[in-house]
């Protein structure tokens, strides 16, 4: 498969096993993540959700736990930094080329540095968004790692 989102690219680029595991997105739902988990099926600990935060001046991606909130202060010590704040959302969208809800870690416009939360390493596969909403991609924590650079460090609260 070599058509689809920047995300589903990417990985039919890198050679990446994957499953697209799709769902009828509510746009009411009051959380994404959340949504994704119970239409799917699955523990909401093993679904990733996708965040841009500035630390020190730079963007960064932090991959979490749809069931958890990622933590600024740990998320800048993981990668040597001060200080952390979320991103605009409208800054999110404009530097990554997806939209809220819909944000992958994968196949960004622009390559930042990336922090994947430890607890992915305790499963065999986890969920991160393929690109939209209602779209996830399921592949092994070790494959997500090698497409996107990801550091592992703790940063869920």
């Amino acid at each position: 498969m070599a058509t689809g989102t920047p995300a589903l690219v990417e990985l039919t680029r890198l050679g990446i096993s994957f499953e697209i595991r799709e769902y009828d997105h509510d746009p009411a739902a009051p959380s994404f993540g959340l949504e994704a988990a119970e239409k799917l099926g699955l523990p909401a600990d093993q679904i990733f959700k996708t965040l841009v935060a500035d630390v020190d001046g730079n963007h960064v991606v932090a991959i979490v736990p749809v069931n958890h909130h990622v933590s600024l202060k740990l998320l800048a010590k993981a990668i040597g930094g001060k200080k952390a704040a979320m991103a605009d959302p409208v800054v999110a969208q404009r530097i990554t080329g997806y939209v809220v809800g819909g944000i992958s870690p994968i196949g960004q416009k622009k390559k930042l540095t990336t922090v994947l939360d430890e607890t992915a390493e305790l499963f065999d596969t986890v969920l991160v968004s393929g690109g939209r909403r209602g779209l996830d991609i399921e592949l092994a924590p070790a494959d997500l790692v090698r497409a996107t650079g990801a550091i592992i460090a703790e940063i869920a609260d």
